[in-house]
């Protein structure tokens, strides 16, 4: 399986306090007669989303990420080989096109997950099949160059079929760019890292990893905006677990674990995002099988879980979403419901609503949100 990752250069980025329109990048699976990554715009009134362009065509460019100083967003493509890459894509800020810029390989197979250090130096990403992570520098024209750290995880857990060896799903950096996180699936582990923000190198920490239950499979990763507390949604086990953080250390200390399926549920299903709410008061994950996003409250104190309810994602298999930068919209993606659907938050009970706008796009996997 081979990705790419997609680069695309644009004007701004900032974190709207009100509603106001913001773009949208939304990665895909190309197998369904996809091009490759769609840019909409936001409806601040509606919640719905309007086509602006979309990239040259690219096979499975499937995870997006934006780089914080509003220049570029990076897409993981899949397919096409045993080892993933990484494609530079430049966006014309007055067209809007998007133009090839160069590539890279991804240092190791079936990259999932894509993100970029918080001072725009680096780009680090996340290889599922050979449960690998990377960093890769940036040039001072955006491309990307070779890799300057490849860390190959070792290990495996209790399930005979998806835990046979490592699988790293995610890599998050907390919110002081010093410390990166990478759930591995297969290790049922959270691996912590020292980042090198000078030289682009992952150190291992101490301790060098958080234990997750056997079987569990973690996924996804998010802090707070407190920075006191994270949370990684757990793709086998459908749980969530919350965390105290210590920002000094890089420590993670499980506070609690929580379902993200109703308790008479009895059918088949796996978590895929997870996301806290701008406002710290909410969490949401999603529920593939059950095709639902399930709604928490965040205790402000302790940082624990409270289900507020389950919300169908009118489509099969929410693999990805996001909120707004206002708070005000929650997009969700259904890979195979061929569609995104825009719901509208209760800012008071955390309550999602449907807005009635349903954008039509062929296996939708990722969707990122930036003020244009």
């Amino acid at each position: 399986m081979t990705q790419l990752i997609a680069l695309v250069c644009m004007n701004c980025l900032s974190v709207a306090s009100q509603p106001a329109e913001v773009l949208v990048y939304v990665g895909t699976y190309t197998n369904r007669g996809g091009e490759g990554v769609y840019v909409y715009r936001l409806d601040p009134a509606t919640g719905g989303l309007k086509p602006v362009t979309k990239s040259p065509r690219l096979n499975n460019p499937s995870f997006v990420a934006i780089d914080p100083k509003g220049r570029c967003v990076y897409a993981v493509r899949e397919g096409g080989g045993p080892a993933g890459a990484i494609v530079a894509l430049a966006r014309n800020a007055t067209t809007g096109e998007l133009i090839l810029l160069n590539e890279q390989p991804s240092g190791g197979q079936g990259p999932c997950y894509v993100t970029v250090d918080r001072a725009g130096r680096f780009v680090l990403a996340a290889n599922y099949g050979s449960g690998s992570a990377v960093v890769f520098p940036i040039g001072a024209d955006g491309r990307l160059q070779p890799a300057s750290c490849v860390i190959q995880h070792e290990g495996s857990s209790v399930n005979p079929s998806r835990q046979k060896g490592p699988h790293a799903h995610s890599i998050v950096l907390d919110p002081a760019n010093r410390y990166a996180f990478v759930p591995d699936l297969g290790m049922d582990k959270i691996m912590i890292y020292r980042f090198d923000r000078e030289h682009g190198k992952l150190l291992p920490n101490d301790p060098p990893f958080a234990k997750c239950e056997p079987g569990s499979g973690p996924r996804h990763f998010t802090f707070h905006p407190d920075g006191k507390h994270a949370y990684v949604i757990e793709e086998l086990s459908c749980t969530v677990t919350a965390f105290a953080y210590d920002a000094d250390t890089g420590t993670l200390k499980p506070l609690q674990k929580i379902s993200t399926l109703p308790t008479d549920f009895k059918g088949t299903s796996t978590c895929a995002d997870v996301h806290v709410h701008p406002s710290g008061r909410f969490l949401y994950g999603s529920n593939r099988g059950h095709d639902s996003i399930a709604c928490f409250a965040i205790d402000a104190k302790t940082g624990e879980l409270r289900l507020i309810g389950h919300e169908p994602s009118q489509g099969k298999n929410p693999r990805n979403f996001a909120i707004d930068p206002s708070g005000t919209f929650l997009l969700a993606a259904n890979q195979d419901g061929n569609n995104i659907v825009s719901f509208r938050i209760n800012q008071e009970t955390g309550e999602l609503t449907p807005t009635g706008q349903v954008c039509q796009v062929s296996m939708p996997v990722c969707v990122k949100m930036m003020k244009p």
